[in-house]
């Protein structure tokens, strides 16, 4: 079990996030389970993403890009880190670090980072040994 149930961060274009985050995630089993208009939020558009029909990553309309958001996302293999990371830069995410082990984490740590199209940083994770 996991402690995180979902997150929630706004965004400064919801459509375009969503695009992203809808390519992005693919990789990890996650796609989108709800879209809510503004006529139903207090935050113009929102969308839950996530697996198993369960929206865990959530984003919304309502800020200026570049809030310095970390988000860290765990995979099982190391294989689903590659193509997120090739996913990601493919729907217009800026490389911010390639997949690959940090050592200075431990020896397992396998992770890649993008900038999401707000300058957040999206990390995915695998930290199981080889």
């Amino acid at each position: 079990m996991t402690t995180l149930d979902h997150i929630e961060f706004a965004v400064s274009d919801s459509s375009a996030s969503l695009a992203f985050y809808k390519a992005a995630l693919k990789p990890l089993g996650m796609d989108v389970v709800v879209s809510l208009g503004p006529s139903k939020t207090r935050a113009g558009s929102r969308h839950g993403l996530g697996a198993d029909g369960y929206p865990r990553v959530w984003i919304h309309d309502g800020k200026e890009g570049g809030a310095g958001l970390h988000l860290a996302l765990s995979a099982s293999k190391r294989s689903q880190v590659d193509a997120f990371w090739k996913s990601a830069v493919a729907a217009g995410g800026v490389d911010n670090g390639p997949p690959g082990v940090r050592e200075r984490y431990h020896d397992h740590y396998y992770a890649a980072y993008v900038l999401d199209p707000d300058g957040n940083n999206i990390e995915v994770v695998c930290q199981a040994p080889t």
